[in-house]
């Protein structure tokens, strides 16, 4: 009898652990493509300003495994922004390291690499928003994903 019964609730235990979901698969991922839809400015807590895109504007974000990209086209401007780097995700923060970039993206690579953000995600959107010193809230850029 007791060679019938263990096997009988090892097969049972199986399947109830098979019914927990796995929180792992329900995570946003930010690999894809995305494109900036607004910026807030902040003062404390509470975003005080939304600069929505207009004229022709776009920011798209380009996540990969490890890498990253980004361009930026201001139809009245003749500057010309991209970048290219690294990134990595942890917990709640998006850390970017940048490679290389346009001549205008290289005068602040040149001073600073390194860029870190607040990652607040889900499934088709997005915000990295800029701390001060404190951990307060400056800035944010918002995407939403394209692919």
């Amino acid at each position: 009898m007791r060679k019938i019964i263990y096997p009988i609730v090892i097969v049972f235990g199986l399947i109830l652990l098979s019914a927990i979901p796995n929180n792992d698969t329900q995570k946003s991922s930010i690999q894809g493509v995305w494109e900036l839809v607004d910026r807030y400015t902040y003062d404390g807590n509470h975003v005080i300003d939304t600069i929505e895109n207009t004229n022709g504007y776009r920011q798209i974000k380009m996540y990969s495994n490890e890498k990253v990209m980004w361009t930026r086209f201001v139809p009245l401007d003749s500057v010309e922004w991209f970048g290219y780097g690294s990134y990595f995700t942890h917990d709640s923060s998006l850390v970017e390291v940048l490679e290389y970039g346009s001549s205008s993206m290289l005068k602040i690579i040149d001073t600073m690499r390194k860029f870190q953000f607040k990652l607040v995600i889900d499934q088709n959107t997005y915000s990295q928003i800029t701390l001060d010193n404190e951990g307060n809230p400056m800035f944010s850029e918002n995407y939403k994903r394209l692919e």
